[in-house]
């Protein structure tokens, strides 16, 4: 029944893994070639909901797929970047208790917020030096322009329109969003989200920032989150999410599989040992109970490892229903980090 059991859920993680990868390969085409997709808006609630199975699926495992794959994508910037915008704002929507209708429209407009500059939003990912004045100017005429082009695909959506004509716009973070309009309130959501997956992710021109550096940007110290997105943001995937690098205090690198009631001490594999030898097996350390702990986090860049994203996820989940005889067939096998 064990066995039974393991194989089920291998199965299962493989599904996965290459589901994330065809949402993301699916959301490329989509914001590639608009123009020829008939029933846009259908294909867009399509992905959308495609998301929402994944994510309702395992939390956990969609965070770490979510972020490993963002970083080592094949489809380009532009989708994977919206990706991670979609999947962050569905997971506030149901933080902030938003209305069913508003959590539509925002992850809708996190999807298609750049749809105007895909093309360009994927050459600037491996440009190496600064944009060019034209380029600058469609950036910063793209909100507007996205909202033009969805207009012209028949989005009838008024509030996921607003959202992304407006989504650069700045708010003061000590407005409560209670108070802001529905529009307000959303451009506001995705505007932090926005903002934290650019910064965490690396470009040609310069490396991504840890996760801890790129929350400390947009909201400012841990005493200091008045920001109520920030706030929720980090109470609701950690201040080190799934997917993410960090440093251990032992020397370590290690990879975060879980979050943990507390937002600085996730469930983490160690995957690297403190003189730089890459782990054979990863070895896994609940932060929240005792040493080692995190130290540190990590940009991916700073990181020189491939991983078995299908066993590391299956780890995590095994070690979250604390079944160690499970864990300890899972990563003793020959060859479980690559």
């Amino acid at each position: 029944m064990a066995t039974l059991l393991g194989d089920h859920l291998e199965d299962q993680f493989e599904d996965l893994l290459g589901l994330w990868a065809d949402l993301e390969c699916a959301l490329s085409m989509l914001l590639r070639r608009p123009l020829q997709v008939q029933e846009f808006a259908s294909k867009v609630q399509q992905l959308d909901l495609w998301l929402q199975n994944l994510v309702v699926h395992d939390i956990d495992a969609a965070l770490y797929l979510m972020f490993q794959l963002a970083s080592t994508s094949t489809v380009g910037y532009s989708a994977s970047h919206a990706l991670v915008c979609a999947t962050l704002c569905h997971i506030l929507a149901h933080e902030l208790h938003l209305m069913p209708a508003e959590r539509d429209s925002l992850v809708r407009a996190a999807l298609t917020m750049n749809i105007a500059m895909t093309q360009l939003q994927d050459e600037l990912a491996h440009q190496r030096v600064r944009p060019s004045s034209a380029q600058q100017e469609a950036i910063r005429t793209h909100p507007r322009e996205s909202q033009a082009l969805l207009m012209r695909l028949f989005i009838k959506d008024e509030l996921w329109l607003d959202v992304v004509g407006q989504h650069h716009r700045q708010f003061s973070e000590r407005v409560p969003l209670a108070s802001l309009s529905p529009a307000d309130r959303l451009t506001r959501i995705l505007g932090t989200i926005d903002r934290y997956a650019a910064m965490i992710s690396p470009r040609k021109s310069r490396a991504g920032r840890s996760a801890i550096d790129s929350v400390r940007a947009i909201v400012g110290q841990a005493n200091q989150l008045h920001d109520e997105v920030g706030y929720t943001l980090v109470r609701a995937v950690g201040l080190c999410p799934p997917g993410t690098f960090v440093r251990l205090d032992n020397g370590d690198t290690a990879v975060v599989l879980r979050r943990s009631d507390t937002a600085n001490h996730p469930l983490v594999a160690s995957v690297i040992d403190a003189k730089g030898v890459q782990r054979h097996e990863p070895r896994l350390h609940q932060t929240w109970l005792c040493k080692p702990q995190v130290q540190s986090a990590l940009a991916r860049s700073a990181v020189r490892v491939d991983l078995n994203h299908r066993t590391m996820v299956r780890v995590g989940l095994y070690a979250a229903r604390n079944s160690q005889e499970y864990m300890r067939n899972l990563i003793t096998v020959p060859g479980a980090l690559h």
